[in-house]
């Protein structure tokens, strides 16, 4: 059976040519035809610098109409878009360009001029988006798209220092378009509002959906709650994607307002969420759908509804219709690993056979990391995000991999990171740390982090002690730690 259709975008600009695909308040608008028109241009464009099939192409930009004009024209290619976070350091972003074995890069005005020293410049083909140069009028656009095929590839933080390459299929994004589709159901009024980043999965998948159910998405370039609530309002938006922090600015924002009735969903992710701030969303009409997802399932692919937000609170909700889950080897408690199954999930990690034989089954469950369990309704609740990972604002930190680069430094013999609780952030990281024969000043560290990592990762706090607690195995205590940093904030007091 054959797993190729016509290109989405091309398809769309047939159905419906005058469509909205992507407006940016007071600047611009663009129709399926004229963004199909946009892609293509740029495609050709793009092979006028040799890109073809499966050559890499990475986005370094923030939110932007370029942005998603350049994703689909590196499918017209059948070239792979590999999309950076803007936030990393110059050392991450160099390992990840060679990492991905990247042909080329393309960026935005602000982050050409933020890269302008890096080293990496001179070893990547790379420029602005409108500096691409002519267009090669004799290649081939791709008509068709296999499912099959590999479209996207994005980083996820690893357990182990470095971060994990996960390729999306065709496929792995369509049956999450469906997913969330069957789920949330679809009207002709439906506007999504896109803040989060594009280059994360939650952020990409919108301007997917998009393109599928010839949806208009409502492009903000950053948040800022005056800017969400005028598009709720007055805007039309009737659906949006957002993480904790944001729900807790907007109902600040909001005051005693409410929603109108045609806002119809704030699909959240990022972890459960605190029963006072459910129960304010409620009363003034913001009807949040809890989630669960990550990078590997192609966004979201658990769903609470607003109906069950109250009386299931910290669940997570129900596997969407394609899609699978277990908990494997519960404990007495019903407690264990959350796997999930479905053509959503990615089949492996790219370039790394390792890490996929480990993370996928053969028959194809995803083994999470979490730890999880299932109510006798079938809810799940996510009992601990991959063990010690931290959320801080909707971005996911290890503490593996801070404790990697903070180990590098000549001066530390121990490093040991957990995440603490922040007002605004929800976690922010705390850096333990035991220094070799020679004393270390805590703005030297704060440089040294600076240099290496990427500003939302970078620890808000440092404590150095004698020692980081461990177990008779060697293992550390985390948990200990958390204490630690406590003991010592009240005695600062």
């Amino acid at each position: 059976m054959s797993e190729k259709m016509l290109h989405w975008l091309d398809k769309q600009a047939e159905l419906m040519p005058d469509g909205i695909a992507i407006e940016e308040p007071g600047l611009m608008s663009l129709t399926f035809k004229e963004l199909q028109t946009a892609s293509r241009t740029f495609a050709r464009r793009l092979a006028g610098k040799g890109i073809g099939v499966e050559n890499k192409v990475a986005i370094l930009s923030d939110n932007c109409p370029e942005y998603i004009v350049a994703v689909h024209a590196i499918s017209y290619l059948g070239a792979i878009a590999v999309l950076l976070n803007t936030r990393l350091s110059e050392a991450e972003i160099t390992w990840q360009l060679a990492d991905a074995k990247v042909d080329f890069v393309l960026m935005d005005e602000v982050n050409k001029g933020k890269t302008e020293s890096h080293k990496w410049r001179s070893q990547f083909s790379n420029c602005h988006f409108g500096e691409i140069g002519p267009e090669d009028n004799a290649v081939m656009l791709k008509r068709e798209i296999d499912l099959k095929e590999g479209f996207t590839l994005m980083y996820t933080s690893g357990t182990t220092g470095h971060p994990k390459a996960v390729l999306h299929t065709f496929g792995n994004h369509w049956w999450s378009a469906i997913g969330s589709m069957l789920n949330l159901g679809l009207t002709h009024q439906d506007k999504w509002l896109s803040v989060l980043p594009m280059f994360h999965i939650g952020g990409l998948s919108i301007y997917l959906k998009s393109v599928i159910y010839g949806m208009p998405v409502h492009m903000l370039r950053k948040f800022e709650e005056k800017a969400v609530l005028h598009a709720i309002l007055e805007g039309g938006v009737t659906i949006m994607s957002a993480v904790t922090v944001m729900l807790r600015r907007i109902l600040e924002e909001l005051d005693e307002k409410s929603c109108p009735s045609s806002f119809r969903c704030m699909l959240l992710g990022g972890g459960p969420v605190p029963k006072p701030l459910l129960e304010k969303a409620k009363e003034q009409s913001i009807p949040v759908f809890q989630s669960y997802g990550m990078t590997e399932t192609s966004s979201q692919i658990v769903t609470l509804s607003p109906a069950d937000a109250l009386e299931k609170l910290g669940s997570s909700g129900k596997p969407l219709f394609p899609a699978q889950l277990q908990i494997n080897e519960p404990d007495q408690n019903g407690e264990g690993e959350i796997v999930v199954k479905g053509p959503m999930v990615v089949s492996g990690y790219y370039g790394n056979v390792e890490a996929s034989h480990k993370a996928i089954t053969e028959n194809g469950w995803l083994k999470t990391g979490d730890i999880g369990r299932l109510d006798e309704g079938g809810f799940l609740f996510v009992l601990d995000r991959r063990k010690d990972l931290i959320i801080s604002g909707g971005e996911n930190i290890y503490p593996a991999e801070l404790e990697s680069v903070l180990s590098t430094h000549p001066k530390l013999r121990e490093v040991g990171v957990v995440g603490l609780p922040d007002s605004k952030w929800g976690q922010v990281p705390a850096a333990f740390f035991v220094c070799r024969n020679e004393s270390l000043d805590e703005q030297e560290l704060v440089q040294f982090c600076y240099e290496k990592l990427a500003r939302f990762k970078r620890p808000k706090y440092f404590f150095e002690v004698k020692e980081l607690p461990r177990n008779a195995s060697g293992k550390l205590l985390r948990s200990k730690l958390v204490e630690i940093a406590h003991e010592m904030s009240r005695k600062k007091r």
